[in-house]
């Protein structure tokens, strides 16, 4: 799916691969100025080159989401560059320790929080002021099934997505009269590389979690997130969006 960005600019963090390089591309497609940050400046400058070779229009900043000031460098860069900010999809995440609570690694726990939960409050800190400069704007938030479901083995993430989604109803709450729209994503276990890099048998039991019996792409998960972010979704806010195979209606 496509939608008319023209004339506006987007963050996307992790938008060096997966999910994050599948929303930059076809940002870029509809128009839009996209700024990839990602810790891997190399890898995103290969999805810049992309975006480029095929008449888009896009640049690499390298960034720990995790720190407040990276945050602020990338908005920044993005309004230095193309003047302005209209859209943010905040998609940086890590896996983090697994296991029983009482057994999960103290740092652990903190650095995934750190990456997935304070990240996103860093990056809308930063975003949300120059998107009301700009006159509004969209920002979607990458949750999981795991941000509406538990999962005893995988706690600190849990924690991590359940609070970010909390976050996102309460900003779009806060900023709804100044034109920003807020929302959350929600997939299943998607085809990536973080998966694919898994022993046959564990992809092949996480297909089983989904009744439409495959995993996702990036490429769905994407086709939502620019639905989101455009302005076909106008009156779409605070509202969290499950794509996920079935999972949770299980």
């Amino acid at each position: 799916m496509t939608s008319d960005f023209s004339g506006k600019t987007a963050i996307v963090t992790g938008g060096a691969s997966g999910i994050g390089k599948a929303v930059a591309v076809a940002l870029a497609a509809g128009g839009a100025n996209v700024v990839i940050n990602d810790l891997n400046i190399e890898a995103a400058q290969l999805v810049v080159d992309e975006i480029t070779g095929t008449g888009g229009r896009a640049s690499a900043v390298a960034g720990d989401v995790s720190n407040a000031d990276d945050a602020t460098t990338t908005v920044k860069h993005a309004v230095s560059t193309y003047g302005g900010l209209h859209l943010a999809f905040n998609n940086a995440g890590i896996g983090g320790p697994l296991g029983p609570l009482a057994d999960v690694d103290l740092d652990g726990y903190r650095q995934l929080i750190d990456v997935n939960l304070n990240s996103v409050f860093y990056g809308m800190h930063a975003q949300i002021p120059r998107m009301i400069e700009a006159g509004g704007g969209a920002i979607v938030n990458t949750s999981s099934i795991l941000g509406l479901v538990g999962d005893p083995g995988a706690v600190p993430y849990v924690t991590a997505k359940h609070g970010l989604a909390g976050m996102t109803k309460a900003a779009a709450l806060g900023y709804a009269a100044q034109g920003i729209r807020v929302n959350s994503v929600h997939p299943g276990y998607i085809d990536t590389p973080l998966l694919q890099a898994l022993p046959t048998e564990a992809i092949d039991e996480l297909i089983g979690k989904h009744p439409l019996g495959r995993l996702g792409t990036a490429e769905e998960v994407a086709n939502l997130v620019i639905f989101l972010l455009s302005d076909k979704a106008s009156f779409i806010t605070g509202s969290q969006h499950v794509i996920d195979g079935g999972y949770t209606a299980q």
